[in-house]
């Protein structure tokens, strides 16, 4: 069984190929069930905005990772370039540095913490988290909360809630004379919604497509909510657009939006789409009087301080390889389980053998003492059988090294 880890981020792959991998909350049930049903013995899925990962213990890692390919109806072909495949020692090490911020657009961000243990969860529930699972995910929960604790790689951090706030300030002059439209009611869009409000704009809506949970959330912030069926209509008041649902298909057109901006005389729009797949066809971006924003387009506003946290940040990846380490000892120790207990069976046959027959003479009213000299001699020569005779059929290097073995297993001092 070997523990492997695959996928794509941000750092490989372009957005409008993340959002084909994309692994919607409403079907990581399925794919997981589908993943552990055919490739996988154990299996967790991390989906994101910036990336897609998949966590297994499987038997051909190979067929795992074309299980992604085949899941997703892609072609291998297509995502080949974009793909990477880690083995038990660098999915060890990259289930770390993400957890801890390093892998993320917002270096030292502490959101992606959150996102993965949900992913857990999910798997935890649905029962495809295992022994190998349960252990790498522990693990990267300690390692990431000894980062936090130990370094300041998450200081003065700008995370992407704050840079929506930063981009629509450079477009309009005040944020406070905004109206201010949130697509989704998810975590997202609560941490935004969160920056915006503390800038007091003008209006604060919240569109869902359960009214109930959108009003639970604009209530937080003075706001009202409306059904997405209401979009069409609404969309013109609106001078700030934030979008971030779990759709497989975009919510807002070109048609729309077009339609919109003649009603709003031309006053320009900012849109800043955080879903993946995108809310927003990527064609209003070629509209006048538009600024929409992708994931990927905000990358440049959160190099705010990043020069003083890569100095943290290295410091992190020295605790992190000192737990990987720690880890792949882990990983050894539960592979000699199988062997251990197999020489433990076998020692305890020879021990009941040898009982037996000294049981049986002693039945017959043979002394004791020789009866008790005979099991004894009779185990000795029984347990030194095997390494005797491996020896005695070695040659060359491997002579030498089971003589070496041998010497440590049973702490031996032959030249003494």
């Amino acid at each position: 069984m070997h523990l492997v880890a695959f996928g794509l981020n941000h750092h490989t792959a372009p957005l409008a190929i993340r959002e084909k991998l994309a692994f919607p909350a409403e079907v990581l049930p399925e794919a997981l069930a589908s993943l552990t049903a055919d490739v996988a013995n154990e299996a967790a899925i991390v989906s994101t905005c910036n990336r897609t990962e998949v966590y297994c213990a499987s038997p051909d890692p190979q067929a795992a990772l074309a299980w992604l390919a085949n899941y997703h109806r892609m072609p291998m072909a297509e995502l080949a370039p974009y793909l990477y495949q880690l083995d038990a020692r660098d999915a060890a090490r990259h289930a770390f540095r993400v957890a801890a911020g390093l892998d993320s657009m917002v270096l030292g961000e502490t959101q992606i913490l959150g996102q993965i243990k949900d992913a857990v969860r999910v798997a935890e529930q649905h029962g495809t988290m295992g022994t190998l699972l349960n252990a790498l995910f522990q693990k990267t929960f300690a390692v990431a909360k000894e980062v936090r604790s130990k370094t300041a790689v998450g200081s003065a951090s700008v995370s992407m809630a704050a840079a929506a706030v930063k981009l629509a300030e450079q477009i309009f002059p005040s944020v406070s004379e905004l109206k201010v439209l949130f697509i989704g009611a998810g975590e997202m869009i609560e941490l935004v919604a969160t920056h915006f409000a503390a800038r007091k704009p003008r209006q604060i809506t919240v569109a869902n497509r359960t009214l109930e949970r959108g009003q639970r959330l604009a209530e937080r912030f003075g706001g009202n909510a409306i059904l997405l069926s209401e979009l069409h209509d609404a969309l013109p008041q609106f001078d700030v657009v934030v979008t971030s649902t779990a759709s497989q298909l975009p919510i807002v057109g070109k048609g729309m939006v077009e339609r919109a901006i003649k009603q709003r005389r031309h006053r320009p729009v900012f849109m800043l789409d955080l879903a993946v797949p995108r809310d927003v066809e990527a064609e209003v971006g070629e509209l006048n009087d538009v600024f929409l924003y992708t994931v990927d387009d905000i990358a440049s506003i959160v190099e705010v301080g990043r020069e003083a946290r890569q100095d943290a940040a290295r410091e992190a990846e020295t605790i992190i390889e000192g737990r990987v380490v720690e880890f792949l000892e882990w990983l050894k120790r539960r592979d000699a389980v199988p062997t251990i207990r197999a020489l433990r069976d076998e020692a305890e046959r020879t021990r009941r053998h040898a009982l037996e027959a000294a049981m049986k003479q002693l039945a017959r009213g043979d002394d004791a003492g020789k009866v008790l000299e005979a099991l004894s001699q009779s185990l000795t020569n029984k347990l030194m059988h095997a390494p005797t005779q491996a020896l005695a059929r070695a040659a060359g290097p491997e002579h030498d090294a089971l003589v070496s073995t041998i010497a440590r297993l049973y702490r031996l001092h032959p030249d003494a």
